[in-house]
């Protein structure tokens, strides 16, 4: 047993180390740190009146900053320590926590909530009394299920400290208000005896051998580890191929390689036992085999695997799909691996995600692959909302009864509504049917849209009215390939530094995921455009629309004489130095407000910035019968006038 949590501790620390080595949101990754990371630290003794609190830290140093105890809802003291006076509080607290997942109950961002038990511990350091709090945030499955809270030290005990008027106690120097907010960084240790004076790292390794020598605590490494159940008692899922053998052999037995893969019988019904077992233990024709090793009786196993047997390497089999040989090639996956970029839920963050990397990680020990992390680019796509309309008398109506020529929308046939923003429901009126979005935009229109909409990780609402914006730039596109003529184009390159810089902007803006931005600068090109364009122009400007509205582009590219295909050309490249502008526009303040703006060459000296501020009209007014005491340049950004 301690070989094999030796080895299971390994792996927790490499899923933690190699998270260095992705590109992932800073949210998904603080998750899985906080899920499988091994934390070094202290287990202290809280004495309290139903016995020791033992909490388990790894600031051990700001011990002397504790004013509360959290414990788990679940944590076995919970019912001793609660009074009469918070029975009801804390039971009706702990049936909510139970209806939680442990994903929600350690989401940083969401509010902090608890319940006092009504008693006290005796703090082991300071010897004064230290509430004993209970609060979803903190899990039994991670140290002992119990917290000493340092609002002073520590964000979230801090939100929690404000929120239910909790003292807050300095121990570590930082220059910081931590009234105000939590210093979490290193610093100088104050207001503890045994380690005042002390640097953050040497206080931590002094304050536990005080710890020990006075009896109330000890050095200690916790792990973030659950189970993960393998087993499921159901029908469908891939069979466990084990033979459990009634004869000789007298136990399990892995089901022979040429007997692979165990199929599910094929049956009609296949209700629950009734007994917790799986209903595949009610299909005796199927239970009942031969043991593949002695030839005796025996039973397959009836227990069968949980979906996440296949999601955690799926990716692997996709790119080696019609192997009948092996469950993949090394030398093709080798080819392709890893994946450069995964777009999932953030509900994934913890459970999808991390068992792919342990079983990657397993694979990767045995040679079968060549890199140690399975995705290299993760992003998390938001959730498309959508406005509902709500009458005086609070009743919804759908989108074909609202009139939105009007703003704010208004009732088809008279009536005010009040619009906001919720998830799309059918009882609502605002779900979105994307047949009828195409039937009326075009699917390039649906497409241009959703990227259009807002930030790709934010929840953005659907909006009738913008979409509408987006098929009229669809249509300008349109109209500038097919009314364009050659002849009648410039001879002259006009737009070559914005051709370039568009080229720059909408590559690294695909790039990092931020589609509407890179929208947003093909819009201004093609406005850019229409005052005369040449064949480049007009190339370019189908090559950079292709990802985002490739029905639309591929019909252009062709109208301009071009052919196979725009989606098969080499992605438009750019001089830096052309994207650099040669002018900019420097904004003008009098005593810190503007009052105007002007245009210069970009590599003007300051002298040049002053003296045209100075000659500006509006600067003349508010200066006029005041004397200036100096002038304050920004280079390449604002002058301000001080008088």
């Amino acid at each position: 047993m301690r070989q094999w949590m030796l080895r299971i501790t390994r792996y927790a620390d490499r899923l933690v180390d190699d998270l260095d080595g992705v590109d992932w949101p800073d949210s998904t990754l603080s998750m899985q740190r906080n899920w499988i990371g091994r934390s070094p630290g202290a287990e202290i003794d809280f004495v309290s009146p139903a016995g020791s609190i033992k909490v388990f830290t790894t600031r051990p140093d700001t011990l002397f900053g504790a004013t509360y105890l959290v414990l788990a809802p679940e944590h076995p003291l919970v019912e001793s320590l609660t009074t009469s006076a918070q029975k009801a509080a804390v039971e009706d607290y702990r049936q909510q926590a139970r209806r939680k997942s442990d994903l929600e109950r350690t989401d940083l961002a969401k509010e902090k909530t608890g319940v006092f038990t009504g008693s006290h511990a005796t703090h082991p350091a300071t010897g004064q009394p230290v509430p004993v709090w209970i609060a979803d945030y903190v899990l039994t499955g991670y140290g002992t299920g119990a917290i000493m809270a340092v609002p002073a030290h520590d964000t979230r005990d801090h939100a929690f400290a404000k929120k239910f008027g909790l003292p807050i106690v300095e121990v570590v120097k930082g220059g910081r208000d931590v009234q105000e907010e939590a210093f979490t960084e290193e610093g100088v240790v104050t207001g503890s005896p045994p380690i005042d004076g002390l640097p953050t790292a040497e206080a931590k390794k002094k304050i536990i051998p005080w710890l020990e020598q006075k009896g109330v605590g000890k050095a200690a490494v916790s792990y973030r580890l659950r189970d993960w159940v393998f087993s499921r008692q159901r029908y469908w899922g891939e069979p466990i191929p084990i033979i459990h053998c009634k004869g000789s052999c007298g136990g399990p037995v892995a089901v022979p390689e040429e007997q692979l893969p165990v199929m599910l019988p094929d049956v009609e019904r296949y209700e629950p036992t009734g007994t917790g077992e799986s209903p595949l233990a009610a299909i005796r024709s199927w239970v009942e085999t031969k043991c593949p090793r002695c030839g005796g009786p025996g039973e397959r196993e009836t227990d069968t695997m949980p979906n996440w047997a296949g999601s955690c390497w799926y990716f692997l089999r996709f790119i080696d799909p019609k192997n009948e040989r092996a469950p993949f090639d090394p030398e093709v996956v080798k080819a392709w691996m890893p994946v450069d970029v995964y777009i999932g839920g953030a509900e994934h963050a913890v459970l999808h995600l991390l068992y792919a990397r342990f079983w990657h990680k397993f694979l990767y020990d045995l040679g079968l692959l060549s890199v140690k992390e399975p995705f290299l680019k993760l992003r998390h796509q938001g959730m498309v909302l959508a406005y509902s309309y709500q009458d005086e008398r609070g009743a919804y109506h759908p989108y074909d009864s609202v009139d939105f020529s009007t703003d704010p929308p208004t009732l088809k046939g008279g009536g005010k509504l009040v619009a906001q923003i919720e998830k799309m429901s059918k009882s609502r009126g605002n779900v979105v049917n994307p047949e009828e979005v195409i039937q009326k935009y075009g699917a390039d229109g649906l497409r241009l849209y959703e990227m259009f909409m807002g930030d790709f990780e934010e929840a953005k609402p659907w909006d009738v009215r913008a979409i509408q914006g987006v098929a009229r730039f669809l249509s300008r596109a349109w109209r500038l390939v097919d009314e364009w003529e050659p002849a009648k184009a410039p001879t002259e390159d006009t737009h070559l530094r914005l051709r370039h810089a568009t080229i720059k902007a909408v590559g690294e803006r695909i790039e990092s995921f931020k589609f509407n931005t890179a929208i947003s600068a093909l819009m201004e090109y093609s406005s850019a455009l229409g005052q005369g364009a040449t064949r480049a122009d007009l190339e370019t400007f189908v090559l950079l629309l292709c990802p985002f509205a490739p029905h639309l582009a591929e019909a252009a590219w062709e109208r301009l004489g071009n052919k196979p295909f725009a989606s098969t050309q080499p992605w438009p490249t750019y001089d830096a130095a052309l994207t650099v502008n040669e002018t900019l526009e420097v904004a003008v303040q009098v005593n810190g407000k503007l009052r105007g703006t002007f245009v210069v060459p970009r590599d003007s000296d300051e002298a040049l910035l002053q003296q045209r501020a100075l000659e500006l009209e509006a600067v003349k007014r508010h200066i006029e019968g005041k004397s200036v005491r100096r002038v304050i340049v920004v280079k390449g950004r604002l002058v301000n006038v001080v008088v």
